[in-house]
């Protein structure tokens, strides 16, 4: 049944009009008054609706039965990556949203290929977001994953967000933080995760060429344990993706 993210209220009875993006997409499809489609808001579960009425470019729908089904992962995973260039981004975002990471924040670093600011860094944004939407309307997630703005990667982890994230004093609500990394210290992920119990995760992951040893030596002396994923040297949007994908399939 197809899926479209319906960014309003929703509840049962209802009339609305479908978002356009969401309209095009039922109109592509070729679907008829009668036909039953899955709207979610990211609000929580999900909603059956039938189409009531098609027109040259809206689409009306009635919304039907509330399920509470969710899709989520069992570990809350943050990737902070310093974006990939081209498309890479992309596809990392794709992926990631269909692996269930909860949040991810674009980084520049001194190595970075892709560089924007004021409305190019906001289109970019918007891009990204409608990228990871479409994935969700795609694996079946109900809950969006928060996608943040581009940002510098020293400036990000000096500021207070990431201090009071890693240092909390309530153990159990403490996100570990680790960063991929070269550095003689690192242990392999699955050695350091499993010395450590939680349900929230940080992952640091630099770009093509990596992060400078000034960079790599501040992710750890903000609290950051150095980590890598085995022998060979790994594209900086595969990495990322396999280390969420160890986190998505442990318990």
């Amino acid at each position: 049944m197809p899926r479209f993210y319906c960014p309003q209220a929703l509840y049962t009875g209802a009339s609305i009009a479908l978002p356009a993006t969401a309209a095009r997409h039922v109109q592509v499809l070729r679907m008829q008054p009668g036909q039953t489609i899955t709207l979610f808001n990211g609000a929580g579960g999900e909603f059956e609706a039938v189409i009531e009425q098609m027109g040259r470019q809206d689409v009306r729908v009635i919304v039907g039965a509330h399920q509470t089904v969710e899709r989520e992962a069992f570990h809350q995973v943050h990737l902070a990556v310093v974006t990939p260039a081209n498309d890479r981004m992309d596809w990392l975002v794709e992926k990631a949203t269909e692996l269930g990471v909860c949040r991810i924040t674009p980084l520049m670093s001194q190595h970075s290929v892709l560089r924007l600011q004021g409305e190019r860094a906001d289109k970019k944004l918007a891009h990204w977001q409608a990228v990871a939407i479409s994935a969700c309307e795609q694996c079946g997630r109900n809950t969006l994953p928060q996608i943040e703005a581009l940002q510098n990667l020293s400036t990000w982890l000096q500021g207070d967000w990431v201090a009071n994230l890693i240092n909390t004093k309530d153990a159990r609500s403490a996100t570990q933080a680790a960063v991929l990394s070269l550095h003689p210290s690192t242990q392999s992920l699955s050695e350091w995760s499993t010395q450590h119990q939680s349900a929230s995760w940080l992952l640091l992951n630099g770009p093509e060429g990596g992060l400078t040893d000034e960079e790599d030596a501040l992710a750890r002396d903000k609290g950051f344990a150095a980590v890598k994923l085995g022998e060979r040297v790994l594209r900086a949007e595969t990495a990322a993706l396999a280390a969420l994908a160890y986190f998505n399939t442990s318990t």
